[in-house]
């Protein structure tokens, strides 16, 4: 499988994780659900390609990199919601964008403890 491919199957992975938990926790900010659903992609295109492309470019040991990548999902996910839905509050687009980030990166390491990934 190329690099290309495994990325994609793991971004349709954080997909299915993160945007069931985002959409439901955006529930308030807007009453259309694809509108939220919108949203949750948006961030995660804004942020996946970078965390799987261009982050790792930096060079750093593993522990580092996946700190600075998952901050950088966080921190430009939850801007995006802030920018969708302007009367979000900033900390309900911060434990929005935490929650649903924590939820796939668990799933991630739960699928490569038991080798499936």
């Amino acid at each position: 499988m190329t690099y290309v491919a495994f990325w994609a199957r793991a971004f349709a992975l954080t997909l299915a994780v993160e945007a069931p938990i985002a959409v439901w926790l955006l529930r308030d900010a807007d009453r259309s659900r694809l509108r939220r659903l919108g949203a949750v992609l948006a961030g995660n295109l804004a942020t996946h390609p970078a965390v799987w492309f261009i982050l790792p470019a930096l060079g750093l040991s593993h522990l580092p990199i996946t700190a600075v990548q998952e901050t950088w999902a966080v921190v430009i996910e939850l801007a995006v919601y802030r920018l969708v839905f302007p009367t979000l509050p900033w900390s309900r687009a911060l434990g929005v964008s935490a929650l649903a980030n924590g939820a796939s990166f668990a799933v991630g390491l739960l699928l490569r403890s038991r080798g499936l990934v």
